[in-house]
């Protein structure tokens, strides 16, 4: 089946939302998935907190005359907000858009909170809604208008130390993304397609099976690009007043989205333990005039849960086979079958949800069950990661010329910075230029002749993109 085809189906079989909402593009979140998300947006707070970044939350309305105040904002956003020009049936004075991104509403702000050095850096981040007029073809969590978006938003008192919250940043990105079994790509955007307004941006990317690459995330210095026009400055030590240098890190509803891509098989998707709504279900083999098999069952669960795993007891009045096929549809880790014979032996089967169905069965003592499931989980995320990541690097396609590339998947090249050489490339394979090729630490991956004039210059990525 083709790749979009099938995502089209499993993200609504799989209980993750349904898109019949009567809005294109404003999809509902089932309860399924919203716990998903909601255990996805559990890891970011952990990396916020650990990081010192305060929560915050916005109000979802801008004033157009605060989005008015930086220009090149507008270039990128004019054509994709909503605007709300009215309340009730009186005319606004002022006419309010739905927030894109939050700059415009955050700022203003910021030039009233920092007042001294003392005040920096200042460290902030929301979870919230955003909303964009999409007006191509949606594709839950992928392209939607209405996103549930994670953005941190930063004040520094220079560039080197903006630029210091930026290594942070690369380093929360790998932590959250391996807590997702997730590859992804770095890669510096070139100057034509960076975030309007960044002096850099940083694009977070993942292959999906498709052969696409999708922008889960991004990273941006900003400089004090935004500071100027929003008269963010601070008193330094020498009385001086100096604006502040800001940076951004943005991710939305787009990581879920990837999961499910590529994490999947023809039998549905596969949850990371870390996310995974149920990392275990129990299911009960019941016989007729047998033991009690529910109450043990029942009883099992309890115990695990209280060893701080996430647990499911189907007790429903259907046949084990509807059950098996519900919990791997949904992408459940590890699934417990349970029987007479089992409790009479103190054991459980185990089936293990990423392996084929005749290697994926063993038998374990309920005696340390606890540590045993928690074993088999951590072996579990390392195969799906394991399994992306040679994905990933299968998809990755290097060539000298463009001329001699074959346009699928990622495209490796050379390119020397120039526009008109990325350009021409962009052209020639139709594709987008993704960037340079960074390493986990931001720094560039690999040096490499310019494929289209042959001077010095670093590995770029190019792809089709969602």
């Amino acid at each position: 089946m083709d790749f979009n085809d099938w995502y089209n189906d499993i993200v609504e079989e799989a209980d993750l939302c349904d898109k019949r909402y009567p809005i294109k593009g404003m999809n509902v979140w089932k309860p399924y998935g919203w716990k998903v998300m909601k255990h996805i947006d559990s890891l970011i707070h952990r990396e916020m907190e650990r990081t010192d970044h305060d929560e915050l939350a916005f109000p979802v309305l801008i004033p157009k005359t605060e989005f008015a105040k930086e220009a090149e904002h507008i270039k990128g956003f004019d054509a994709e907000v909503y605007w709300v020009t009215h309340g009730g049936t009186n005319e606004l004075d002022v006419p309010m858009l739905l927030r894109p991104t939050s700059e415009t509403a955050m700022y203003p702000m910021f030039s009233l909170w920092v007042r001294s050095h003392t005040d920096l850096p200042l460290k902030t981040y929301q979870i919230g809604t955003t909303f964009r007029y999409e007006t191509k073809m949606t594709r839950a969590f992928i392209r939607v208008r209405q996103i549930h978006f994670f953005e941190s938003h930063t004040a520094h008192v220079d560039y080197d130390d903006a630029q210091r919250q930026i290594e942070e940043d690369l380093e929360i990105k790998e932590r959250f993304f391996n807590d997702l079994s997730l590859p992804c790509l770095l890669a510096k955007r070139p100057d034509w397609d960076k975030f309007a307004g960044a002096f850099f941006t940083i694009g977070i990317d993942a292959l999906m099976p498709s052969g696409r690459t999708m922008q889960l995330g991004s990273i941006h210095h900003y400089k004090d690009n935004f500071a100027i026009p929003y008269d963010i400055t601070y008193e330094n030590e020498d009385g001086e007043h100096p604006y502040v240098h800001q940076t951004t890190y943005g991710m939305s509803e787009r990581v879920l989205g990837a999961v499910v891509g590529v994490h999947s098989d023809d039998r549905g998707i596969k949850l990371p333990p870390s996310i995974a709504p149920y990392q275990v279900v129990i299911v009960p083999i019941i016989k007729r005039d047998g033991p009690d098999v529910e109450g043990y069952c029942e009883k099992l669960r309890d115990e695990l849960i209280d060893a701080g795993l996430r647990v499911k007891y189907d007790g429903r009045d259907l046949r084990p086979g509807n059950k098996y096929y519900h919990w791997e549809l949904r992408g459940v880790p590890l699934r417990l079958e349970i029987g007479p014979r089992e409790m009479e032996e103190a054991t459980v089967d185990l089936a293990i949800r990423d392996l084929p169905k005749g290697e994926g069965k063993k038998k374990l003592q309920v005696e340390g069950l606890a540590d045993a499931i928690r074993g088999e989980l951590d072996a579990y995320a390392a195969r799906l990661k394991e399994r992306a990541e040679e994905a990933l690097a299968a998809g990755i396609h290097e060539f000298d010329r463009a001329r001699d590339a074959e346009p699928e998947g990622i495209v490796k090249l050379g390119w020397c910075t120039n526009e008109a050489c990325g350009t021409a490339m962009e052209e020639f394979l139709d594709m987008t230029m993704l960037g340079v090729w960074l390493d986990p630490d931001g720094t560039p991956r690999e040096e490499k002749q310019c494929s289209e004039c042959g001077a010095a210059g670093n590995a770029v990525l190019f792809a089709k993109t969602y």
